[in-house]
Order: C-alpha cells, then structure tokens, then sequence
C-alpha cells in the first residue's frame, strides 16, 4: 500500500517507522516546510494518507486531501466535532473517504468498550458520581483530549441521569491551575493535567460514600497509537465513506 504522512512529528517518524516494517511504501511526506507538495503527484499517487498534525491546520489538511482523491486517516483531535456534518456530508454525497478517531490505541478501543459496559451497569446506580481524568504532555494544545470526550460521550449514550460534560480544572505545565466550570447533577466532569511527555492516561471514576470504582488506560508509548493508524489506514484502502475504530473493530 502506498502511504502519505501528513505531519512528520514523533507521531508521524512513528508510523513511518511501523509502517515499513508491515511492508508499506512512503510515497509522500508532508510537513511545515513543504506544505505545497500535498498538490504533487507523488502525494495523490497514495492509497491513503495518514494526518498526524494540530487543530488548527488538520481540517484543511483532510480537505486538500480529498480534493487531491486520496483517502484519510486522521488522528487529529480539537477539530472534527466542529466539522462533523460537514465531512459527513463529503462522504456521503461527494464519495470522500475519511477515517477518523480521537484515538487509534488498540488497547484504548477495549478500554472504551469497557467503560460502555460500566456505564450501562452503574446507570442503575445513581448514587455513584462519575467523573473523567486525562493527562497528556506538555505539548497537547487541546483539552480536554479528544479521547476524553469520546469516553464521556460513550457514558453519556448508556447512563440516563447524565446529559452532558463540562471542562473541570485545567492542571498547566508549570503546576498552576485553570479552573474549570463545576457540573451540574446531570454532567460529568473532565479534569485535564498537562505534565511531562506522558503520552496519555485516562481514568474513569464512579465514587459513592461506601466505596470508589476505577478504571484507568495507561499507554506506555506512542507505539500503539502509531500501531492503530496504520492498521486503520490498510482497512482504509478498501472502504469507503466515514469511517472510525467501531467499522474496524466489532465489539
């Protein structure tokens, strides 16, 4: 399969690295200084390209993308909820292709199927709190992360009594604190802590005065991150449309 990197960071040096070893090609690297070459052939010659990059430049990344007729892989958070409809909308009624997820890690994927099945038990349960914690380097522009939403919004699908999520405290790189909103009886609240080079903890609380339930996603490195999105990009290569984690793996 022919690739293009979109962002060449230590994401993107990652999924190049595991993406020569399952036997793909690199056809096309894109980055900060060669921005124009996402309009070369060498670029529209990929089966798909993989974005890796920021909020703010990923939306038009997916664009000129499509428009270059080469499907998407994107793991870029901050921006696709604003964008939904509209890429939806692409897919559907113009033939694009994109895959997008706020998370690629195997291990994240049972982790959310998981935190589902909780939900749908403790919804019974309406004396427990729930509340959500992630942490992330220093670098992550974004809170709360992507992946934090996806988790809360996997709650909010299975229990009644909650309806929405609130931002909470924001723990900054130097160790001072944003404060957040506090939630109301029907919302969750997603702390974010920006520390290190972590490359992602989420946590998951249900507390009562009787006792405290917690499950927690620890990734050690960005090998699995990495790992996921070329999986998804060799499942990309045969389908089409809007895509994500729950097309790829069933359960």
């Amino acid at each position: 399969m022919k690739i293009a990197l979109i962002g060449y960071g230590k994401m993107g040096k990652t999924i190049e690295k595991i993406a020569l070893g399952r036997g793909h090609e690199i056809v096309s690297i894109i980055d900060i200084d060669n921005h124009d070459d996402i309009k070369g052939e060498a670029f529209a010659s990929a089966d798909v390209a993989i974005e890796f990059t920021a909020p703010h430049v990923a939306y038009d990344n997916c664009i000129q993308a499509m428009e270059a007729g080469v499907k998407v892989v994107s793991g870029s958070t901050g921006w696709y909820h604003q964008h939904e409809a509209e890429m939806r909308e692409k897919c559907e009624k113009e033939g694009k292709t994109l895959f997008w997820s706020s998370n690629f890690s195997l291990g994240v994927a049972i982790f959310s199927a998981v935190n589902k099945y909780l939900a749908r038990i403790m919804s019974r349960f309406d004396n427990y709190s729930v509340k959500l914690e992630e942490t992330h380097h220093i670098h992550k522009l974004d809170a709360p992360s992507g992946t934090a939403i996806t988790l809360a919004e996997g709650i909010l699908e299975n229990i009644v009594h909650k309806s929405s999520w609130v931002m909470g405290d924001l723990t900054n790189p130097d160790g001072t604190v944003t404060k957040g909103t506090v939630p109301g009886p029907t919302e969750i609240k997603i702390d974010a802590i920006r520390r290190d080079e972590v490359p992602g903890i989420h946590t998951i609380t249900y507390g009562s005065d009787e006792d405290t339930i917690t499950i927690t996603h620890d990734a050690h490195n960005r090998n699995g991150f990495a790992l996921g999105a070329v999986i998804a990009a060799e499942y990309t290569a045969g389908h089409s449309g809007l895509l994500g984690m729950k097309d790829l793996l069933d359960f």
